[in-house]
């Protein structure tokens, strides 16, 4: 065997294995958790684009005592949704997140008896494994729920 010189420095072969495969082992645990993290902080903005949504027609309701000023209104993020009121003339707004497309439709009914249903797509909200939960969407009841039928 060939002995080292004192001057002599650096890692061995087997010293650089053995860290490369506890990198590949640490890569392999940390990957699949933050794209999981990534697709519940898409979800959230979602849910979040849904309920800023379905207040401010809530305001309409009570101002203009109908949803139909919003139907067919849409956005796509980032933008500034808008509306306007057809009685009292208010201009209502939602902020909606990079990404998410929010789009509303209502329908017409005797004083507080219209109906709303908000639909809130998102390229990104089906790329895990596990299965794809799809558009989400929200009606005037706060029901929630994804394409995939799952509850948000």
């Amino acid at each position: 065997m060939l002995k080292r010189q004192k001057n002599e420095e650096g890692f061995t072969l087997i010293e650089l294995l053995i860290v490369v495969a506890i990198i590949a082992i640490l890569a392999a645990i940390a990957i699949p958790q933050f794209s999981a993290y990534r697709e519940r902080g898409v979800r959230a903005s979602m849910v979040a684009d849904a309920r800023n949504t379905a207040t401010n027609l809530e305001a309409t309701m009570s101002d203009e005592n109908s949803y139909m000023d919003a139907n067919g209104i849409s956005g796509v993020g980032p933008a500034i949704m808008t509306w306007n009121g057809a009685t009292r003339l208010n201009t209502y707004s939602v902020k909606v997140s990079l990404g998410n497309t929010v789009t509303i439709a209502t329908t017409a009914g005797v004083f507080g008896t219209g109906t709303f249903t908000i639909t809130v797509a998102n390229a990104n909200s089906g790329s895990s494994t596990a299965g794809a939960y799809g558009d989400l969407t929200y009606n005037q009841l706060g029901v929630c729920t994804y394409a995939n039928a799952a509850v948000c």
